[in-house]
């Protein structure tokens, strides 16, 4: 409610529709292109993967570099190996980073060329102009 020329209106706010009129083509068309339910769940937890800042790290530098070993990435990252452990356990079970033995080393890199053009995307679109 605001007060306009002495008398209390009622303003909507700026993210409502001020006249509710549907538009069922549209409401249609955006159903069908939105993910379902499920989807959107496993969606929403890569993105929580990167909502940390060290896990974000950590997949930049094996986009970077390829292929990292736990005390190679606690190196770049600058956090404790036991840190960049449990961040590759949680990637790992996400599908988002791979690894291989050799001898005594595991070698971490991300799983595939999509997990690439994520990240390639992700960070073109935080550098665009206008978005900080």
């Amino acid at each position: 409610m605001r007060r306009r020329g002495g008398v209390m209106v009622q303003v909507p706010p700026e993210d409502s529709c001020a006249v509710v009129a549907v538009d069922p083509e549209k409401v249609a068309l955006a159903r069908q292109g939105i993910p379902g339910t499920a989807e959107a769940g496993t969606l929403a937890q890569l993105f929580k993967l990167l909502g940390d800042p060290t896990r974000t790290r950590i997949l930049y530098a094996l986009l970077e570099a390829g292929e990292l070993c736990v005390c190679d990435l606690a190196a770049v990252v600058e956090v404790p190996e036991s840190t960049v452990s449990q961040a590759l356990r949680l990637l790992r079970t996400a599908g988002v980073v791979d690894n291989r033995r050799s001898g005594r080393m595991i070698f971490y890199r991300l799983a595939d060329a999509h997990v690439r053009m994520l990240l390639d995307l992700s960070r073109e679109h935080t550098r665009h102009e206008g978005v900080r």
